[in-house]
């Protein structure tokens, strides 16, 4: 074994550890949402882009596949904590979960039955769990594909299918942000396997 096939091993060792390890804390971040958890899966995700960018274009037969299937993994599962991390730390609690995943807003003024009554409040954003999940994988799949150009497809979906919940301003804000925060999440994870497998 030369220098060059030894370095080549080590990358993809890296890689895959690293994608490994990111792909097990952004699990574990989804199910028990804690920045403990986020922090070093964003850590190793960071590690295996810079591993993947510098890989030889040799791809191992098996190291493919795996990369691919770690790469997903993370960008599902990690998107969500990430994106409520940037809005915990763009928002605060300033504006109150609903029941169903979504926030309250105040109703519309015109919109009120009883005059002088406690502003009613309506839930927006609802089932944004779900719905970043296959945002999420929509984005990393067109990425690694090949077809980034398909991000523009997924971001012009969820935005007309929420147009009509925009109308407060809080639902807009929390909608930019999560949004944001999702997709800088998904396609950081699809840019390291594509690195990788390119």
């Amino acid at each position: 074994m030369n220098v060059v096939d030894a370095m080549s091993a080590v990358g993809w060792a890296v890689i895959v550890v690293a994608l490994g390890a990111s792909a097990v804390l952004s699990v574990l971040a989804y199910l028990r949402p804690r920045p403990i958890h986020l922090w070093p899966a964003a850590g190793t995700l960071a590690l295996a882009i810079v591993a993947a960018s510098t890989v030889p274009d040799d791809v191992p037969m098996v190291a493919a596949p795996l990369v691919g299937l770690l790469g997903m993994v993370v960008a599902v599962f990690g998107g969500s904590p990430a994106a409520a991390t940037a809005l915990q730390l763009a928002m605060g609690s300033s504006t109150p979960p609903g029941a169903h995943g979504g926030i309250l807003v105040a109703v519309r003024s015109d919109e009120t039955t009883a005059p002088g009554a406690a502003p009613a409040r309506r839930e927006v954003l609802r089932g944004g769990l779900t719905i970043g999940v296959l945002e999420r994988l929509a984005s990393a799949g067109t990425i690694i594909a090949g077809f980034p150009e398909g991000l523009a497809i997924v971001v012009a979906v969820k935005g007309v299918g929420r147009f009509t919940e925009l109308e407060a301003p809080e639902a807009r804000e929390r909608f930019i942000i999560g949004t944001f925060a999702s997709l800088i999440w998904a396609c950081a994870a699809a840019l390291a396997v594509h690195l990788a497998i390119r």
